[in-house]
């Protein structure tokens, strides 16, 4: 139970904070929902650290593993939210935005997640 608690925690703060983001980042009309892909990245790199720093050392718990990695950065990253701009972009017959979009936040993605993996080795 102490661990959905902590999963549920950082969720929701994860939640919070993405919206946030969203709200401070969207508030400039672009063509591309950069809030999304931002926290998309961002997320990405975060638990690429968190859990490259867990893996070489044992000074982060299970229980922080779980608010931080699983917790915050499931909530603050959205699939849905990126499924759902998409779909927008092909109702709309905008295919160039839909590469672009799909392929920029699974590309940056990834290689956040290195560079978190990378950054956890030098610290």
């Amino acid at each position: 139970m102490k661990q959905a608690l902590l999963v549920f925690v950082g969720g929701g703060l994860g939640s919070v904070s993405r919206y946030l983001f969203g709200k401070w980042l969207n508030k400039i009309e672009y063509a591309m929902p950069y809030g999304t892909m931002l926290s998309n990245v961002l997320g990405s790199l975060l638990i690429g650290f968190i859990l490259g720093y867990l893996a070489k050392t044992s000074s982060v718990s299970e229980s922080q593993s779980l608010l931080l990695a699983t917790g915050f950065c499931g909530g603050f990253t959205t699939f849905s939210a990126f499924a759902y701009e998409n779909h927008l972009f092909l109702k709309n017959g905008d295919y160039f935005s839909f590469l672009t979009y799909t392929f920029g936040t699974l590309i940056v993605g990834f290689l956040a997640v290195f560079l978190g993996l990378y950054l956890s080795k030098l610290i």
